[in-house]
């Protein structure tokens, strides 16, 4: 599993519930016999409008937060990109090294 995916899940894990929550809203119970009455259908309006509006305050926040994630899992690649940058410099001069030792040693075994 890739090192950037559990950060970002912990930060979208816990407001999964209050988005499932924001987007089904309870709606009124209809009354026998008072279907399509203006009063329930206003309320009803009512109710979807405040779970849009929560809804998007839900999406804004959860935005942000993956913003943040998004911006940490950059800067953890570029620092991840500078020590293998070091490695691979490290690796090079031991390899020169190791060239320059093993020369060394077949100068010495030939005289």
């Amino acid at each position: 599993m890739a090192g950037w995916l559990i950060p970002a899940l912990k930060a979208v894990l816990p407001h999964v519930g209050d988005i499932v929550a924001a987007a089904k809203p309870v709606f009124t119970k209809k009354k026998p016999g008072g279907a399509g009455t203006p009063g329930g259908e206003a309320q009803q309006i009512a109710e979807l409008q405040a779970a849009v509006s929560q809804n998007a305050e839900h999406v804004r926040e959860l935005a942000a937060q993956l913003q943040s994630t998004v911006t940490a899992i950059e800067k953890g690649a570029e620092i991840a990109e500078l020590r293998l940058r070091r490695a691979v410099l490290f690796c090079a001069a031991a390899v020169a090294l190791s060239v320059f030792a093993l020369g060394v040693a077949l100068l010495g075994l030939l005289r």
